[in-house]
Order: C-alpha cells, then sequence, then structure tokens
C-alpha cells in the first residue's frame, strides 16, 4: 500500500512535516517514505492536512467511560478499539494509588488478558502512578493508600506484573525510593517522579539511580524558585530526564509550555492523563474509584468534590494542537506525541515514519483534528465523512 499526502511527518527530522511526501506500507510495516512522487499510483491520496506516525500516550487513566483500574479485558478492549479516533496508536493504561495488594491484583489480571488484546491501538503494559508518593503533592490521589517504596511491596507489584508493569511514578524524597528506582530499572521498568516534593538534589539522586521520567511537569510537585530548583527545574536541565505534559491548557497553560519545549528540547512528551470522562458529555464518573466531575465547558478537566484537578479529557490530537498553539513547531509537537514517548518507553519501532518501523499512522486534517488512523497498516478508524471514506479506501 502506498499512501500519499500533502505533508509528512516523519517524527525523525526537523521541525516541520516534509512536503508532498509518500509512505509505502509492506506487511505491517513501513517500507519507504520519501518526497516527491511515490514510486506508482498510490492507493491512498490524503487531500489535506499531514500523515503523522501514530501517537503514543504513557499516561491514560481511563476513557469513554472506562476506569481501568476497576475495569474487565473487555472494557479495556473497548477503549483499545476507540483510542484511534484520538489518533493514538498505543498507550499505556494507568492506575493511580490505592492499597498494594489491589493494585497488585489489578496489574496480576492485566498481565492475563493483555497478550490477547490484539485490535485497535497498542496496549504497551500498564503505568502505576503511586501509591509511592508524596502525601503533600497528592493531588486527587487518596492519602490513606499511600506508603513508602518498601522492599516488600516493589517486590509484590512486579511479580504481579510479570513484564506487563512497565512504568512506575513515585516521589524520590521517600525513605526506601532510590533502592526502589534501582530495583524497578534494572527489572526494565521505566521510572518516574511524579507526586513529590523533592528538591533538585534528590531528583538528580533519582536520575542518578535509573529514573528517566518526570511526570505531568509542572502539577504536583514542587516548582522552580531561583535558589531550589526542585522538580520542574531539576526535570527542565537533566538530559536524562523526559517529562510528560497535560497540555490542555488548564493544567498547563501557554506561557510555561513554551517555557518547557524551549528548556528541554526532544524531553517533552505529551500525555492526556485522561480519565474515565474523556470523549463523555459533562457529568459523574470515577478515578482510583473514586468519584470525580466533569464540569460543563470545552476543555475543562475533571475535579474533586474539593475542587482538587483529577485527570483531564484530553485527546492527544488536541494536546498536538495546543502545543501548535503555544508557538511550538508542528513537527516537534508532532514528535513530542510519537517519537518522544516511543523511545522513552523502549520502543523504537512505533512513533516514527521510517523503513522497518510499525506502519502506525494518523492522518492529521488541516485542524489537526484525526481524519483516519492506521495500526500496523491496518485502517482502523476514519472520521466517517464521505470524502474521508473515499480518499482512505484501499
Amino acid at each position: 500500500m502506498i499512501i500519499s499526502a500533502p505533508s509528512v511527518q516523519t517524527a525523525e527530522g526537523g521541525p516541520e512535516p516534509v512536503p508532498g511526501g509518500y509512505v509505502v506500507v509492506d506487511g505491517g510495516t513501513v517500507r519507504e517514505v520519501g518526497a516527491g512522487d511515490p514510486p506508482r499510483e498510490p492507493d491512498v491520496v490524503l487531500p489535506e492536512g499531514v500523515l503523522a506516525p501514530g501517537l503514543v500516550d504513557l499516561q491514560v487513566n481511563g476513557y469513554y467511560g472506562v476506569e481501568f483500574q476497576i475495569a474487565d479485558s473487555d472494557s479495556w478492549a473497548s477503549v483499545a478499539r476507540r483510542l484511534p479516533e484520538t489518533g493514538t496508536t498505543a498507550f499505556l493504561p494507568t492506575m493511580i494509588t490505592a492499597p498494594v495488594g489491589e493494585l497488585a491484583d489489578a496489574v496480576a489480571a492485566a498481565a492475563e488478558f493483555l497478550p490477547s488484546m490484539s485490535s485497535g491501538a497498542r496496549v504497551l503494559g500498564v503505568h502505576l502512578e503511586g501509591p509511592f508518593i508524596s502525601a503533600a503533592r497528592r493531588g486527587a490521589h487518596n492519602p490513606a493508600y499511600i506508603i513508602d517504596p518498601t522492599p516488600a511491596a516493589v517486590t509484590e507489584l512486579l511479580a504481579a506484573g510479570r513484564g506487563a508493569l512497565r512504568l512506575v511514578t513515585l516521589a524520590p524524597e521517600l525513605p526506601g525510593a532510590l533502592a526502589a528506582i534501582s530495583e524497578l530499572a534494572a527489572a526494565g521498568v521505566l521510572v518516574s517522579v511524579g507526586h513529590s516534593d523533592a528538591t533538585a538534589r534528590q531528583v538528580a539522586a533519582a536520575s542518578a539511580a535509573g529514573a528517566r521520567k518526570v511526570t505531568h511537569l509542572f502539577n504536583a510537585q514542587r516548582g522552580l524558585h531561583h535558589r531550589e530548583p526542585g522538580v520542574v527545574g531539576q526535570a527542565l536541565t537533566d538530559p536524562l530526564l523526559t517529562s510528560g505534559l497535560v497540555l490542555d491548557l488548564r493544567h498547563v497553560v501557554a506561557a510555561p509550555a513554551k517555557i518547557a519545549f524551549a528548556a528541554a528540547p526532544g524531553r517533552i512528551a505529551l500525555v492526556t492523563d485522561a480519565a474515565a470522562c474523556a470523549g463523555m458529555p459533562p457529568g459523574e464518573y470515577l478515578l482510583g474509584g473514586e468519584p470525580i466531575t466533569l464540569p460543563v465547558g470545552d476543555g475543562e478537566p475533571p475535579v474533586r468534590a474539593d475542587g482538587t484537578l483529577a485527570g483531564s479529557a484530553l485527546r492527544m490530537d488536541r494536546a498536538v494542537a495546543n502545543a501548535v498553539s503555544c508557538g511550538v513547531p508542528l513537527g516537534i509537537a508532532i514528535a513530542a506525541a510519537s517519537r518522544v514517548p516511543a523511545d522513552l518507553i523502549g520502543r523504537p519501532d512505533l512513533g516514527r515514519l521510517v523503513p522497518g518501523a510499525a506502519a502506525d499512522m494518523a492522518w492529521l486534517g488541516p485542524d489537526l483534528v484525526t481524519r483516519a488512523t492506521w495500526v500496523g497498516g491496518r485502517l482502523v478508524y476514519t472520521d466517517g465523512a464521505a470524502d474521508t471514506l473515499a480518499a482512505v479506501a484501499a
């Protein structure tokens, strides 16, 4: 199959997509990417917009009414089938702070059914956001379940995951945290600093121990001060750390987003931190098994009863558009939602359109809203408009 488009973002190149490009797909992988005329008549001609790598989201608590933490395998699969509507082709279901035994059971259940999930967006594993976090920076997490990362707790979660546990967010200032970071990293788990009141020196120690990520930069963490840089300052200056950014323009507004992209080029990964309310009408939903409310208003995030932000209702393609609206070049914004998170999670076959990569692609219209999505070269979503269906018919 050959797809031609007015522009193609390889996510390996510069800040702007390649104009007048094409992608050749063979057997579910990308065989060739080029500019100009394709080697033969294309099977699919996209009339406008940009053909981008499929978007990769490392923090998804839920979507379309489903909360992963308490959902069964069918519900997980239903979300995976629909996430391509947002341009997302790979993601990490996320569970927040709960009793360790409950988290272990939930991760073990996921480890059982994940290998059988084969349609829609790729499920890359599980992200545990807690329970090893700071009570002072807990955000929407239940303080009753916050604990220190004891060897027994870390071992229990690793054993339950059986390889499905891919990312853990923790506070490095907690007793035992540096040893936990080393153990998790040695087991192949990506460790992220988050919900943390750590000083810059403590974050640097976490980085030295193997942490490589910061969870939702600016939110639920010690901020930047000119005499104590905190989590934010260390995140933006440590070359080993890549920061997740919830760019719904509520969690983070334009000015700090621009600072982040300028200060840490190639080290910002757009995430949604979506809750079960994402893709749903305003109303009552759950996060961590406890109520949240999605208020009326475009882009408004869900909140707990006390007004605390509790995840988001963000789409990944909207996060890209928001980045562009902040002045981030389109190619860099797309890379922050594709190649950067894919590399961070250890999947260099995802998040880019280069020979040998998986043929996961999103057609973004001129407004950067997803028009069509492919996973492994298979069309899994179109927006339903007649011109779209004609354009992508193979």
